[in-house]
């Protein structure tokens, strides 16, 4: 499908890596080398959402559309928002929201994210992938989701989630045979219609404490639907060692 635009959510500030936005991979800033990884699909339109002068400067000496947005939203899907906004982007205009970090993304995924969103009435699109090891399962650092039988999302949390009670009774060092276990890839695809009613959303206790944003779209009573992907995504950037990582990869 195409007519889609993706929105990069670009924040200078950083608590493990200051300014990652503009690190340097390979004689480019990261959030260019993200943009041009999302040129490759087949969006319609590429805009980098900022909070900072210097990442919409840096943006424009390369080319990249970008929209200077306020410093102080709570999350990237505020951010969005406002960014929806200030585009005049139709109700049923479709975004992808593509993290800053991800040099590395591979455009079919964010193809794969807009079928799915065009393809249902869903809100709210997102991405996971099946997991096969059960520390996995119970590390609080990898999102879990909970599907029902038509592919949307029940819960995400921290959590092993679903938790198999008799099989990890007896042994929590694999993963039962059969137990849908997901991990959450987080991007996610929205309705921008949507997008102007979530700027309005009160967060709830269950987003608060798991610390997931997506979990106030389900608190509120709207849908995710959820597509599961055969390839687990390229890692992003969140240290030093990653960056160091990506540039050799560039290289």
């Amino acid at each position: 499908m195409n007519g889609f635009v993706v929105v990069i959510p670009a924040r200078m500030a950083s608590s493990r890596l200051p300014g990652k936005p503009l690190a340097d991979i390979a004689g480019k800033p990261m959030v260019v080398r993200v943009a041009e990884q999302a040129a490759k699909s087949r969006a319609s339109r590429v805009v980098v959402a900022t909070d900072h002068a210097d990442i919409l400067a840096a943006c424009a000496a390369h080319g990249v559309e970008a929209v200077l947005t306020r410093e102080d939203h709570a999350s990237g899907t505020d951010r969005l928002a406002e960014v929806a906004a200030k585009l005049a982007l139709p109700d049923d205009a479709l975004v992808v929201n593509v993290q800053g970090d991800e040099p590395l993304i591979q455009p079919e995924l964010i193809d794969r994210l807009a079928e799915l969103l065009a393809a249902g009435d869903a809100p709210v699109a997102t991405l996971a992938h099946a997991l096969h090891d059960a520390a996995d399962h119970f590390n609080p650092n990898v999102v879990k989701v909970a599907l029902d039988k038509n592919g949307r999302a029940l819960y995400f949390s921290r959590a092993p989630i679903p938790y198999a009670r008799d099989a990890y009774a007896a042994d929590r060092s694999a993963l039962p045979a059969g137990l849908p276990v997901y991990r959450h890839i987080g991007m996610y695809g929205y309705r921008a219609g949507f997008l102007a009613a979530y700027a309005g959303l009160e967060p709830g206790p269950l987003e608060q404490y798991e610390a997931l944003e997506q979990l106030r779209v389900l608190w509120h009573g709207y849908s995710i639907a959820v597509a599961l992907a055969d390839e687990v995504p390229a890692a992003g950037v969140d240290t030093p060692e990653d960056l160091e990582r990506v540039r050799r990869l560039f290289a």
